[in-house]
């Protein structure tokens, strides 16, 4: 298994000091893509990869785009959310998931299709000519998928 938790990527930390990474609804276009058990993701990630990404019917290779929540606060954490993901009638396996960003500010940076957030799914999910879908935690300080405290 190479998945072994889910990440922040510490690229990403410090791309957000450059202003590579926009969250606002609308503005950078956010990507998931799904890997399976074989893939090596973890807080090094710096950019997308097809390297040990899920194929089969109903998913094509990039993954699909996030609908962006616009960034908030809850007392001293600043956070954002997406909307959960469904890839429709997909035959797929998936470990876990890679957040991305396709559409960076990269003057400031030398990688395209920066990586964000990786996520461990703590085993193999399946979906056979059904919904995948990936159910992202509450939007709040404790809980949302990318929070800075």
């Amino acid at each position: 298994m190479a998945f072994s938790g889910n990440y922040m990527c510490t690229s990403f930390k410090k791309e957000l000091l450059f202003g590579v990474h926009d969250f606002a609804n609308g503005a950078d276009a956010m990507y998931m893509a799904l890997y399976t058990s074989s893939a090596t993701l973890d807080a090094s990630t710096t950019a997308y990869s097809a390297t040990n990404e899920v194929s089969g019917t109903g998913y094509t290779a990039g993954g699909q785009a996030l609908t962006n929540v616009d960034p908030s606060t809850s007392g001293t954490t600043a956070l954002t959310d997406f909307d959960d993901e469904t890839w429709t009638t997909a035959t797929i396996t998936a470990r876990g998931a890679l957040i991305y960003n396709s559409t960076p500010n990269t003057t400031s940076i030398a990688v395209t299709n920066p990586s964000v957030v990786v996520l461990d799914f703590g085993a193999d999910k399946t979906s056979t000519a059904g919904d995948f879908t990936v159910v992202f935690p509450t939007a709040d300080a404790s809980n949302a998928i990318i929070r800075i405290a």
